[in-house]
């Protein structure tokens, strides 16, 4: 079959790289399963003051006095090391209209210039945050602690503040894709 001959103009109707079905970890289809917020984490790198960040959807937030904050990080992201000598670190709310964003700090999409190169960016005592609509708010986050769980490093923080930004409906993420809340 050629090229005009296939489903949607397609060589493959399916990703010929993907894992096979019987060699999927169940566990990983098990949190594939489960939507999640899609947040970015941002931090200032202690010794030359640059920015690092990473699209987390993993994230979890406790209420209390004081609120808390966990997620689950890659322990070898520039963001982690950021965060980690900085002790503090900001996580924003991404909307629907920010999966570009989440997929370049994902290192999913391309960033000619470096990931904070686009867009609008405020400086916050935590760290950057994308400005524009569809920002759901953002929250500054004092490290406490963090620990090997899984694949990942399990992140336990502080929250020190919470700025809002309107209604906006959240990007989630659900089954290795981006999902919009269907109101």
């Amino acid at each position: 079959m050629n090229r005009a001959e296939s489903p949607g103009g397609q060589i493959h109707h399916t990703d010929p790289f993907a894992t096979p079905e019987r060699d999927r970890s169940p566990v990983r289809r098990l949190r594939g399963r489960l939507p999640a917020p899609v947040t970015l984490w941002t931090a200032y790198e202690p010794s030359d003051g640059d920015p690092a960040g990473l699209t987390v959807s993993s994230t979890l937030v406790a209420d209390g006095e004081p609120g808390r904050l966990l997620g689950l990080v890659d322990e070898e992201s520039e963001l982690w090391a950021a965060a980690s000598g900085s002790g503090r670190f900001a996580v924003t709310l991404l909307g629907p209209a920010h999966r570009q964003l989440a997929d370049r700090f994902a290192g999913l999409f391309p960033a000619p210039g470096g990931l904070f190169a686009t867009g609008e960016w405020t400086r916050t005592g935590y760290g950057p945050v994308p400005g524009g609509p569809g920002i759901g708010g953002w929250a500054g986050c004092r490290l406490d602690g963090a620990r090997e769980y899984g694949w990942a490093l399990l992140v336990e923080a502080t929250i020190e503040t919470v700025e809002l930004e309107g209604a906006a409906a959240p990007l989630l993420h659900h089954r290795g894709r981006y999902r919009e809340l269907a109101e």
